[in-house]
């Protein structure tokens, strides 16, 4: 009995010390980790974990000065809007979504502009994945100021390092990138025993430079297929840094905001402090305002504020209204916009957790929803921009 006894004493020590043991590195790892979310990829994806609004906060980030005048953007007559018809309280739908801002501009007139959650008109909000919209428009500016040759230019051409890995690269053109088609392979997830796929790395990365040059892979000749893919606008950063000879913040301060006249300034989320490269698949941050701004531009076919900032031909490649059919088109997906298959005509900028920039040209609007989640899908949010967009132009 004695014997058994201390048989189970010492099981019991030694289970405690091995549980202590294992409870000590978790903690070692985690201690580590929150030290370490400057420097390592993987200690901000195990602290910071599921992105949200407020990442904007976590990142280090580029100034993006406004100019010194704000164009005009007169307040019209207040619209009165209905949800799908009825007369329910359209504010309360908006607050019970998770809207932090609601912004309408109809015949270049603001008629509609709400704030929720604590957020104001001076509020610098994040839009995730609109900020490739904001690429794929930098690159039009650039292939207009002739820095870039055409979409036809091949990748290597700028970046002629990658070819130096893989021959295949040669055959990616800045078409594909900006088709979301260059065959260049990527996972959404990790799978085991490796938890982190392309995701984590393009989101937080401390060196997307090298993430972009290093941990992309071919895996089927472009053209072929569509796959929204976070490397495409990391790789078009490479290009604008290296084509235009400044940052990309820099370049959309000089080129794009301060001609649109935006009345505040923006930011760009950078990867890190010592990287200082732009996060290009998400991360502009911006007043709701601007974001109308920057609708209106495509709106008006690339001018505005008096000013032609990028051209006719570009926005309407971009936006699909050109005609033109290829594999990407069948995604409802041009440059780095997305178009509304069920309103002919219209295209939009979309972001997770809700983040729109919606241009219906057939009723003269632009459309600003920022939230701090989705609140309702996808499909229904295009159904409510596309039924206030009828509303505006039935009251007109």
């Amino acid at each position: 009995m004695k014997t058994n006894a201390r048989r189970r004493r010492r099981w019991f020590l030694v289970a405690g010390s091995v549980l202590a043991t294992l409870i000590a590195a978790v903690l070692g790892v985690y201690v580590w980790a929150w030290a370490s979310t400057d420097d390592s990829t993987i200690a901000r994806a195990m602290i910071w974990r599921e992105s949200d609004v407020g990442d904007q906060h976590r990142f280090p980030a580029r100034r993006i000065s406004a100019g010194a005048h704000a164009s005009p953007l007169v307040r019209g007559l207040e619209a009165d809007l209905a949800l799908s018809g009825e007369r329910e309280n359209f504010d309360q739908f908006l607050h019970d979504t998770d809207t932090l801002a609601f912004v309408l501009v109809h015949q270049d007139r603001l008629v509609y502009e709400r704030y929720f959650g604590g957020s104001t008109r001076e509020s610098v909000q994040t839009s995730f994945s609109v900020a490739k919209s904001f690429v794929s428009t930098l690159v039009g500016i650039a292939i207009d100021e002739g820095l870039i040759g055409s979409v036809d230019d091949r990748i290597t051409k700028y970046v002629p390092e990658l070819a130096e890995r893989d021959p295949r690269f040669r055959r990616i053109t800045l078409r594909h990138l900006l088709t979301m088609s260059s065959g260049i392979r990527y996972r959404e997830g990790g799978g085991f025993p490796w938890p982190f796929g392309d995701d984590t790395y393009t989101y937080y990365g401390v060196d997307l430079r090298e993430v972009a040059l290093d941990r992309t892979k071919i895996e089927q000749p472009p053209g072929l297929a569509w796959q929204y893919n976070n490397y495409h606008p990391l790789l078009l950063g490479l290009v604008l840094e290296r084509a235009t000879g400044m940052s990309v913040s820099r370049f959309m301060a000089t080129r794009l905001w301060q001609p649109l006249g935006a009345e505040a300034g923006a930011t760009w989320s950078l990867d890190s402090e010592r990287s200082g490269f732009e996060k290009m698949e998400s991360g502009v941050n911006a007043a709701a305002v601007d974001y109308a701004r920057f609708g209106l531009v495509f709106l008006h076919n690339g001018e505005w504020n008096g000013r032609r900032i990028v051209s006719k031909r570009w926005v309407r490649a971009a936006t699909g209204a050109d005609g033109a059919i290829d594999q990407a088109s069948y995604h409802g997906y041009r440059y780095f916009w997305w178009i509304d298959v069920n309103r002919p005509g219209s295209f939009y900028a979309m972001g997770k957790y809700g983040q729109y920039v919606y241009v219906a040209p057939d009723a003269d609007t632009v459309v600003v929803r920022l939230g701090r989640d989705w609140g309702v899908n996808n499909v229904a949010w295009l159904a409510i921009f596309r039924d206030v967009a009828d509303q505006l132009e039935r009251a007109r």
